[in-house]
């Protein structure tokens, strides 16, 4: 059985912990609730958790398969160096992030996902995971084979190669021998 990639889902889970942080800080902002400035700081971080979460990690096996426009996310997050590249600063910072959305009703939800996120990106951490960005690979086409250029000529079912009919020249060698013995009885 396989191991898990923690940092997989810690990515998941963070991205999805900044747009819920974002949307409550929104309500809250809109709403003018009590303590509305934490609801702004949970909107702005939202965003940046939303900008360091979104390009996705490269897989240590298997295929990876990035977001639709993570590219330019991923050389921004990239430029940061150690400090996104680190699980440990990551799980460190999103705790920290985390913290004042939990004084307002609208962004504890967020919070409380972020801090989960955390937990994983420290476990993915202590497994010796880090980030890898997915860059955008050349198509290298490889050539096509001979007998996929030329496609078969008869429909299917076709007879193994041994059975098949021989060229009608000579009608006698052309003549197919049925194996099973046909009577009628």
């Amino acid at each position: 059985m396989g191991q898990i990639e923690w940092a997989m889902w810690a990515n998941e889970q963070a991205l999805a912990a900044g747009l819920i942080l974002l949307t409550g800080g929104v309500v809250g902002v809109a709403g003018q609730f009590r303590g509305w400035q934490f609801a702004a700081y949970a909107v702005a971080a939202g965003v940046f958790v939303c900008l360091l979460e979104y390009p996705r990690s490269k897989r240590a096996k298997g295929t990876s398969v990035a977001r639709s426009g993570q590219y330019c996310f991923t050389v921004c997050v990239k430029a940061f160096g150690p400090l996104t590249r680190n699980y440990y600063v990551r799980a460190f910072l999103h705790a920290a992030i985390c913290v004042p959305g939990g004084f307002m009703l609208a962004t504890v939800l967020g919070c409380v996902c972020l801090g989960i996120a955390s937990l994983i990106y420290l476990a993915a951490a202590i497994r010796g995971e880090h980030w890898e960005p997915i860059l955008p690979q050349k198509d290298t086409r490889k050539p096509v084979a001979q007998s996929i250029k030329n496609p078969p000529q008869n429909p299917p079912p076709r007879p193994p190669a041994e059975h098949r009919r021989k060229p009608a020249k000579d009608l006698e060698s052309a003549a197919y021998d049925n194996p099973m013995s046909v009577t009628d009885e």
